[in-house]
């Protein structure tokens, strides 16, 4: 075969295990030579629209198999495939695909934001809706193989940032930035062919598709797709397709681990439980640990496809709260401003995680100026803080930007919220900083209270004493029903500093 890329895969997989069963969605199974069959038809069908080698694919849906059917069929013409956030508003969606320049949209039934047509003010020429049309494009096309040459240097995926400040910017992943980070997972957490994955993060997420999806797709496993995450629909999964690896963000462990069935429910197919997306709270490390699960971590980011670090199981419990060492092939350094590192065992030193390896972007899509500015000698600075202990594992603080200096002082908010957390009446919180006459800035916690629970500002406060400096306390409560998230579940802290930051009244603590 020319193609070296992802579009290749299907066929590549087809001819080693043309009747394991690659994906089940629903009551429906999709084998991996019927993959490969509908894939090279999907691609003859976007060819004969128009569609040619460099053009850009977009998908807008929530998980299924014309997801992934896309991306191959994409990575056969050597074109490139953007996968859209069905949960962004229309102006939202519609900036991606004018950013990125997209040909073709396919897409689920009346998606949020899609009109009939392309949306105006793109290049949107051919727009496909998933069901009755799009099977009878692929009933249609011929399934000649299609050859195009690729390479691993060719662009494969545009993937939007969360967006967590300002606009979203699109990492540029290339076939071999995905391959490489696919091989890191099988390596690193020994995946086998009878592997049979839950896929209910969203394939849209870098983590649901690269670190879980492709990965398993790699070695032959199957993956059972969800279009949402339900904690009791993830109880009824486990035990009907005997599902053996999950991937989730903290939030989606947490529901699962809170659920009524959580203590009798049967488990033991379970094998790999990773983690990653945010900071995941010790209390949870602990819930997983008592139902006899190894719960284990990583840390990664969009721009390095995502995988960076990883927590392997031997070292679960004995460095439960650090992100890992680096996966196999990957190259991370905790720096100081000046760029040099940050030595193991340093008390109390923090430093910013940069990353290099085959699994790192080249750049954004383009913005040759932030492409430039992120990175320094070859490395891709994360903008997040970590230290490193005595063994080289990485304990990730929080984001820089969102360190609190109060008089003089350095506050990592990650530290307050992990033991917000472990308090019993709470389930999610939030720590930001907030102008102060005396100190230039104090900490104030935005937090939820448990079903039933009426939370006290003044007990909650004084539940931090004596576990953390007086000077971390935060000074102010607010307790609210929700806090913004992505669809990824990724904490939106520049929301909650809008709706709760300086200037919100509130109750103060005595703190």
């Amino acid at each position: 075969m020319r193609n070296e890329g992802l579009g290749s895969w299907p066929a590549r997989r087809a001819r080693k295990t043309p009747h394991r069963t690659a994906l089940i969605h629903g009551d429906d199974a999709i084998g991996y030579a019927e993959l490969h069959t509908r894939t090279t038809k999907l691609a003859r069908a976007l060819r004969a629209q128009g569609i040619r080698r460099g053009d850009r694919i977009a998908y807008l849906g929530p998980n299924h198999p014309s997801y992934l059917e896309t991306l191959f069929a994409a990575g056969l013409l050597g074109a490139v495939f953007v996968p859209l956030n069905p949960r962004l508003a229309g102006p939202e969606i519609a900036y991606q695909l004018a950013d990125s320049g997209a040909r073709a949209l396919v897409h689920a039934p009346a998606p949020t934001g899609i009109p009939a047509g392309p949306p105006d003010g793109t290049d949107v020429h051919t727009s496909i809706e998933v069901g009755h049309f799009y099977e009878e494009l692929i009933a249609d096309a011929p399934d000649e193989p299609i050859d195009e040459p690729v390479t691993a240097d060719d662009l494969c995926v545009i993937m939007y940032t969360s967006g967590t400040t300002g606009r979203p910017k699109g990492a540029m992943l290339t076939h071999g930035n995905l391959t490489w980070n696919a091989v890191n997972v099988l390596v690193d957490h020994d995946l086998t062919a009878d592997e049979r994955a839950l896929v209910s993060a969203p394939l849209f997420h870098t983590a649901g598709l690269n670190m879980l999806t492709l990965p398993v797709f790699l070695k032959g496993g199957t993956c059972v797709l969800t279009e949402s995450f339900d904690p009791a629909a993830t109880f009824d999964l486990i035990e009907r397709h005997r599902i053996t690896f999950m991937f989730g963000v903290p939030t989606m462990f947490d529901r699962v681990a809170r659920h009524p069935r959580w203590a009798d429910a049967d488990l033991s197919s379970l094998r790999i439980l990773t983690c990653g997306g945010s900071p995941v709270p010790t209390p949870l490390i602990a819930a997983y640990q008592d139902r006899g699960l190894t719960f284990l971590q990583g840390y990664g980011m969009t721009e390095a496809a995502p995988g960076t670090l990883f927590l392997d199981a031997e070292h679960a419990v004995a460095k439960a709260g650090s992100a890992g060492v680096p996966h196999f092939f990957s190259d991370v350094r905790v720096v100081r401003p000046d760029f040099t590192p940050v030595d193991a065992g340093e008390t109390g030193k923090t430093g910013e995680i940069v990353v290099r390896g085959p699994h790192v972007m080249p750049g954004y899509w383009g913005l040759p100026e932030e492409t430039a500015a992120a990175f320094t000698d070859g490395w891709f600075r994360s903008g997040d803080a970590a230290r490193v202990d005595d063994d080289g594992y990485v304990f990730v603080v929080d984001r820089i930007k969102d360190m609190i200096i109060s008089g003089g002082e350095n506050i990592y908010p990650a530290e307050i919220e992990d033991l917000l957390l472990a308090h019993s009446g709470i389930v999610e919180c939030a720590v930001i900083g907030v102008a102060d006459d005396k100190w230039g800035e104090v900490p104030r916690a935005v937090v939820v209270a448990r079903d039933g629970v009426e939370l006290d500002p003044d007990e909650v406060l004084a539940s931090l004493s004596g576990r953390l400096a007086k000077y971390k306390i935060p000074k102010s409560v607010v307790v609210v029903d929700e806090l913004p998230r992505t669809a990824s579940g990724k904490l939106l802290k520049s929301r909650v500093r809008t709706r709760y930051g300086t200037g919100y009244r509130t109750r103060q603590g005595n703190s």
